[in-house]
């Protein structure tokens, strides 16, 4: 009996004057007329209109969609066969492109507007991006995620590299205050610790004493944190999340 266009246009979700152009324009006849005249689709007709929908999504204008279509060497087994490479290639690019837009999420979260090549060139090995969510997820919302969030922003990589070099400064220091037997409570790495808060405060945000104690137990706490000051020095991280503290003490 075929279907009516109402009946093909609720099933393929296009409109009634969208099979009415195919049918202008010879992509889609009906293959039916009923006895009082009216379009009726039968099932190749169906089959047809399937693939140039398929085509359509894919990009292809009607013109193209039609002599592909009515390609006399080309059987419905090669259409499918051109569609799945079609949409193969289709997933790859738009997996490339979410890979893309992934990255730029996470370079974004982290305020680093970097190519690949400068974030090597200023971080090394160091990935500041695999801390990004679970920065966001500790401190997402507080003045002080903010504030670094809008200052990194801003950054280039120069300042970046000033940053790094900043902080290999004060870490060395750390090191040599520990390695040389100073104590945690001493002045000189108490001076130290204060170095810390500071270039905290300069290039991210205001790192109060409580704020720099709370990051003081982090670097203890978390392996992670830790790792960066025990592979300078086994117990180092114990001793700057001492000096961070005494430095608190030494300021209230």
């Amino acid at each position: 009996m075929g279907y009516s266009v109402g009946q093909v246009a609720r099933f393929a979700g296009i409109t009634v004057r969208t099979l009415h152009h195919y049918d202008e324009i010879g992509l889609l006849t009906p293959g039916e007329r009923s006895a009082a005249g009216y379009r009726r689709y039968t099932e190749p007709d169906l089959e047809r209109l399937q693939q140039v929908l398929f085509y359509r999504e894919l990009g292809f204008s009607l013109e193209e969609i039609a002599a592909i279509l009515d390609d006399p060497g080309a059987d419905p087994m090669t259409h499918l066969r051109h569609q799945h490479e079609l949409l193969r290639r289709r997933i790859g690019r738009l997996e490339e492109m979410a890979a893309a837009v992934q990255r730029a999420m996470e370079a974004r979260k982290m305020g680093i507007s970097l190519t690949p090549e400068e974030r090597f060139e200023v971080f090394g090995d160091f990935d500041p991006d695999r801390y990004a969510e679970e920065a966001e997820e500790r401190w997402g919302g507080t003045d002080a995620f903010e504030q670094s969030r809008r200052r990194t922003a801003r950054y280039t990589k120069d300042d970046w590299r000033a940053i790094t070099a900043e902080a290999e400064e004060v870490l060395e220091a750390f090191a040599a205050a520990f390695t040389e037997g100073a104590p945690a409570d001493g002045e000189r790495a108490t001076d130290v610790a204060e170095r810390h808060r500071a270039h905290i405060t300069r290039w991210f945000y205001d790192c109060t004493y409580e704020i720099h104690k709370g990051l003081g137990e982090m670097y203890v706490s978390d392996p992670r944190f830790a790792d960066n000051y025990e592979r300078v020095a086994e117990g180092l991280s114990r001793y700057v999340r001492d000096a961070v503290h005494a430095n608190a003490a030494r300021h209230a």
